[in-house]
Formats: structure tokens, sequence, C-alpha cells
């Protein structure tokens, strides 16, 4: 793992550059946002708001600075595209778990790249973040995202039944996780 001048971790994989987000990516993570098919199986509000895009691009602005999570933009390392974000949404340190989340420009789909963005999150969670358990979650019916999860190593763990609200409604959480010890993600990068 590479760092960056503020000692973020830089993730370079084959096709991809994980940087640190700057607010300059607004205006390009807002638009990703407008397609119904990125916002359809989160908890983003449909067609969010710029207000919304900017209040949570500060908080992947600020979050590994603060402790309190990691983002990263997701960057063609060819065109410099900005692709998306994935990010650590949440880290106990305690404990040495966190919860990943992540969207990608539908033009990205189905071409392998969220699973390599993933690969590379997790091995830095492992090595880097001396995380022990990294989980996610996918709603019923969102079998790309299951699949960029089983195929990035993450196990299905179960159903936990209308574990939230939002989009007036209550959302069943389909729960994934990867184990350090039983991970091929801690292969160093």
């Amino acid at each position: 793992m590479r760092h960056s001048k503020s000692g973020f971790p830089l993730l370079l994989t084959e096709r991809l550059k994980l940087r640190e987000p700057s607010f300059s990516d607004c205006g390009e993570f807002h638009e990703m946002l407008q397609f119904p098919e990125v916002t359809r199986f989160s908890d983003w509000p449909d067609a969010p708001k710029i207000a919304q895009t900017e209040r949570s691009l500060k908080w992947m602005c600020t979050a590994y600075a603060k402790g309190k999570g990691c983002a990263w933009a997701i960057e063609d390392r060819i065109s410099g595209r900005l692709l998306g974000a994935i990010r650590f949404n949440r880290i106990d340190k305690h404990s040495r778990w966190a919860e990943i989340g992540y969207e990608i420009h539908p033009s990205a789909w189905g071409r392998g790249m969220m699973t390599e963005a993933v690969n590379a999150v997790t091995r830095c969670g492992f090595i880097d973040f001396s995380l022990n358990r990294i989980e996610a979650w996918t709603l019923p019916g969102n079998v790309a995202s299951d699949r960029v999860l089983e195929k990035a190593g993450f196990r299905y763990e179960g159903t936990l039944h209308q574990k939230a609200w939002f989009k007036n409604a209550f959302h069943d959480f389909r729960m994934f996780a990867c184990i350090a010890s039983e991970s091929t993600s801690t292969v160093a990068y």
C-alpha cells in the first residue's frame, strides 16, 4: 500500500486507483447518484439533492482523519475518470471490525471493477487496519452486489429482518462477512 502526502492509504489495482476523496469529486459523484439503478438497492434517497451529496462527500473526505471510517474515490487508472466510491462506513477499533459500502457508475457494471475494489479495500482492512472482520449488507434482490461480495470472499450469514427504515419502508438486510483468518485477501498487494 502506498500513502498520499496526507498519509491516506492509496490503493492501486490492475485497473483502478482508490484514492482520497476530494470535494471536487462532488459534481461527478452527484451525477452518478442520479441514476435510479445506482440508488435502488441502497439507503441513498432516490435522486438525492446536491446538499445530500455534499454532506456525504464531506463525511467521506474527513472520515479517515477522524478515525470514524475510511472512504476512497474509485478512479479508472488510465482515464482518471471517477467511477464511484467505496468506504468503511464504520470502523470499530476495539472489536476490530468494519462495515463496507460502495457505489459504482453503471458504465462500469459487469466488468469486475467493483470486485477489484472490494478486494483491495478488504486487503487494506485486514493488513493495514488490522481488522478481523469486514461485513456488508445488501437488500433482497440485489443479485449483482451479492455476487460482488461472494467473488471477493464474503460469505452470506443470514438475513436481518426489517433491520432498517429508509425510503419510507422497513428493509431486510442480507448480511455478508469476511474474516481475516479465512480470507485470501490477506495476501499483500
